[in-house]
């Protein structure tokens, strides 16, 4: 082999390692910044009062919000909405059958 050949891929070898090593510091950079955000920080909301008798049926959830699905003990249902931000209620929602 040429001395000259040797010399030629020992420099692109070495160039080839210094991009490597500066992509893998770079992608490492990147992923870095991109951190997930902080949960947020917990709060302790007032007890949520449901009327005597009453029963939580189902639950959903948003976004933003909570929506309990709440049977009274007449017989009749509501939606109550609860931020999840804060834990406040935000407002109940009457159900009742059409005529």
């Amino acid at each position: 082999m040429n001395l000259r050949f040797l010399k030629i891929l020992v420099a692109a070898m070495g160039a080839l390692l210094v991009a490597g090593v500066a992509a893998l510091a770079a992608a490492i950079a990147v992923r870095l910044s991109h951190r997930a955000p902080l949960p947020a920080a917990a709060f302790t909301a007032p007890p949520l009062s449901l009327p005597h008798g009453s029963t939580i049926e189902a639950m959903s959830t948003g976004p933003e919000r909570i929506v309990l699905q709440v049977d009274l003990e007449d017989g009749s249902v509501e939606l109550v909405v609860i931020d999840l931000a804060t834990g406040r209620l935000v407002g109940t929602i009457p159900l009742k059958e059409a005529p």
